[in-house]
């Protein structure tokens, strides 16, 4: 029966993007999220349905979609730089094997958000765009939230609807991206215009801002609880009555306390002893071989470099009171021990080069969206809403950043379609200042219509 659902649902969009051929994008982002494929047992397996849904947004925006004053963002460049050396690393890879299997998904990760800014010629293709990923993310999000009210989850126990925890089905990558797309939500409260921000509009996605909150505590992850605290920093800065926000925020963490599971409040307590959790250990101990390393060899190792490291660390356990404690040492020795970092994945499997082109991804993004929140802020007119929306992808973004500190989710889609929505904001402001201007010159009114919202 499940099946049948799947399957019927695909099959409404797919028809609904024969007539508005925007939706095959759309198809593809709730495809690559989602991944339905993973959660049906026999139709959608034998299809590839990411493939034909890919194939057919191409192809609409070839053959229909209106590809005047197409605007190529420099990002673009940069994510197609990084497209092809990520190819030449593949080819030069240290595994072979593993490395084109990691390729597989990479490539059309990155090839997508290079395409996608194309499409977002309007500001419904924008939203349209963000609704589906906070949609598609939610299908996850809210099953973890209903989860944890029943069982309280726990660290690796919160199953999230399938046994395969890699993609957004993985604790920490789930934990950040609910986290990063909190001020999406609540920018949607304000100013969507798919579905009006009426009061059941707002009820859902508080609702849906509390399965968000809820997904670091299922998970126990402590990457989701620095997320946190970081997104409550972040908004500061757009808040108004900041002495009411910090009060209710101190009042509300003060609250929720006696309510969290004991498996998560252990778990956040690991923070301050990092040295004695095997996690956090290997961690630095992985992160200190990845810089010895690529000293040696400055431009990586390909995908999945790490599967040669070996490494020794100490887990160091104090015992008893602060004026009488013991200190227990105990020698650990891993092999093949994953990055836990975006930052040191970039380092090790694509070098210096590799790292540098990202890490200018990822500023550049930052610095534009803070252009457009500024040169927007004071505008109350029709463009009111392109302030706030910078801010918003801005601060998931850096939420984003902090969280790939310690997951390796340096190419998770997700992100790249974020990305790509920054670009396609970006460029859609840049056509409407254009078009202002040739109108303030004589042109028709109607040619400051190319590109508005329909």
């Amino acid at each position: 029966m499940r099946d049948l659902v799947f399957v019927a649902f695909l099959a409404a969009i797919f028809a609904a993007g024969f007539r508005r051929p925007f939706i095959f994008v759309l198809a593809y982002v709730y495809i690559d999220i989602v991944s339905p494929q993973r959660l049906t047992y026999v139709l959608l397996n034998a299809v590839p349905i990411s493939a034909i849904a890919v194939a057919l947004a191409i192809g609409a925006w070839l053959a229909v979609d209106d590809k005047r004053d197409a605007r190529v963002a420099p990002r673009q460049g940069l994510l197609l730089i990084l497209l092809i050396y990520c190819w030449y690393t593949t080819l030069h890879a240290d595994f072979p094997v593993d490395a084109a299997f990691k390729w597989e998904w990479v490539w059309k990760a990155l090839a997508f958000a290079i395409f996608l800014p194309l499409t977002l010629r309007t500001r419904l293709r924008i939203e349209a765009l963000l609704l589906f990923m906070i949609l598609s993310a939610a299908s996850i999000i809210i099953v973890g939230g209903i989860k944890t009210l029943g069982s309280g989850g726990g660290y690796g126990q919160l199953n999230l609807m399938v046994d395969n925890n890699s993609g957004l089905y993985e604790g920490s990558t789930i934990s950040t991206v609910a986290i990063a797309i909190i001020p999406v939500i609540l920018w949607f409260t304000r100013h969507g215009t798919v579905f009006a921000p009426d009061w059941r509009v707002r009820t859902f996605a508080y609702a849906l801002i509390f399965a968000c909150l809820l997904i670091p505590v299922g998970t126990s992850t402590r990457t989701g609880l620095l997320c946190i605290a970081l997104l409550a920093v972040l908004m500061l800065r757009d808040t108004r009555r900041r002495i009411l926000y910090l009060s209710l925020m101190g009042a509300a963490a003060v609250a929720a306390v006696p309510f969290l599971p004991s498996s998560f409040t252990e778990r956040m307590g690991t923070i301050k002893t990092y040295q004695a959790d095997a996690s956090a250990s290997t961690r630095l101990a992985v992160w200190q071989w990845t810089w010895d390393y690529v000293k040696d060899h400055p431009a990586g190792g390909g995908f999945d470099a790490y599967r040669q490291n070996k490494i020794r660390y100490e887990k160091v356990k104090l015992e008893g009171t602060a004026s009488n404690a013991t200190v227990d040492t105990e020698l650990e020795v891993d092999a093949a021990r994953a990055y836990h970092s975006a930052y040191f994945e970039m380092l090790g499997e694509q070098g210096y080069f590799g790292l540098a082109v990202w890490l200018v991804i990822q500023i550049a993004g930052l610095f534009r969206m803070e252009v457009v929140r500024r040169r927007y802020a004071a505008e109350t007119g029709a463009l009111a809403w392109a302030s706030p929306l910078a801010a918003a992808l801005q601060n998931a973004h850096f939420v984003y950043l902090l969280g790939a500190a310690f997951i390796a989710i340096a190419f998770q889609p997700f992100v790249y379609m974020l990305i790509g929505a920054q670009i396609g904001l970006d460029t859609y402001l840049a056509r409407r200042r254009g078009e202002m201007r040739w109108t303030g010159f004589g042109r028709p009114r109607t040619a400051a219509l190319r590109g508005a919202p329909a």
